[in-house]
C-alpha cells in the first residue's frame, strides 16, 4: 500500500469514527502531505494515527488530534490565525488550507532548527500565506493580534492571558491546559468576556516560556 492509499484509509478511518465531519477539514487532510513534515525515517508511519517524533525533542501530533483541534477552531476562509507550538508545520498547512489563500497563519517555534524547517517545508509546496517565527509562544504575536483564531500545540499551567488579549471578540483558541493530565480546553471570546469548555483528554509536550512551565 503506497502512501497516498494510507492516507485515504485514515481518512475513512477517522469519518467512520465521527471525528472528521466538515466537508472542508476532509479537503484538507486529503490534500496536505503529512509525509513531508516527518522526519525521514517515519516518512513510511506518516499516516498512522499516532504522534512521531521531530526534532529538538518534540512531536508531530496525531492526525487525529489534528482534526479535532482544527474542527473545534471553526476556521473560516479568510481568518487570521495564530498557530503556537508549530513544530514542522503540518497542522499550519492543514489549516492554511480551510482558510484559503485569503486568510494569514502566523507560526510560533521556539525550537530554531524545526521553525526553519518548517518555513523551508511550507515554501516547498507553496503555502505563502504561512509566516513562521522563533519565539516564546506564550506570549503571543501583539505587534500581528489580534487574531480571529488561536491553536495551541502545547500544554500550558493555564490559559496564558496574553493570548487571551490578543484574541479578537467572536474569536475561539483551543488549547491544551494541565502538567500531567491535560484538558483540551475551548476558549470562546463573546462580549469581552470569556467562555471555556472541556473536549477530552490530551497528552502534548509542556508549553516552555514566560507564560509555560518555565524555561
Amino acid at each position: 500500500m503506497n502512501l497516498e492509499e494510507r492516507k485515504l484509509r485514515l481518512i475513512e478511518s477517522l469519518k467512520r469514527e465521527g471525528i472528521l465531519r466538515k466537508p472542508e477539514v476532509i479537503k484538507a487532510m486529503t490534500k496536505v502531505p503529512r509525509e513531508e513534515f516527518v522526519l525521514p525515517f517515519y516518512r513510511k508511519e506518516a499516516y498512522g494515527d499516532y504522534p512521531l517524533p521531530v526534532e529538538g525533542g518534540q512531536t508531530i501530533s496525531a492526525p487525529h488530534m489534528v482534526v479535532m483541534m482544527t474542527e473545534l477552531l471553526d476556521l473560516k476562509r479568510g481568518q487570521k490565525v495564530l498557530d503556537i507550538g508549530t513544530g514542522t508545520g503540518y497542522h499550519a498547512a492543514v489549516m492554511a488550507e480551510v482558510v484559503g489563500p485569503e486568510g494569514e497563519i502566523y507560526g510560533i517555534e521556539r525550537v530554531r532548527d524545526l521553525a526553519e524547517r518548517a518555513a523551508e517545508t511550507l515554501k516547498k509546496l507553496g503555502y505563502n500565506n504561512i509566516h513562521i517565527y522563533v519565539g516564546d509562544g506564550s506570549a503571543g504575536m501583539p505587534e500581528k493580534a489580534p487574531f480571529d483564531r488561536i491553536l495551541v500545540a502545547c500544554a500550558a499551567p493555564d490559559i496564558p492571558e496574553p493570548l487571551i488579549e490578543q484574541l479578537k471578540d467572536g474569536g475561539k483558541m483551543v488549547i491544551p491546559v494541565g502538567k500531567m493530565t491535560q484538558r483540551l480546553v475551548l476558549v470562546e471570546k463573546k462580549g469581552g468576556k470569556v467562555e471555556k469548555s472541556f473536549h477530552g483528554y490530551c497528552v502534548f509536550v509542556p508549553m516552555v516560556g514566560k507564560h509555560g512551565f518555565g524555561r
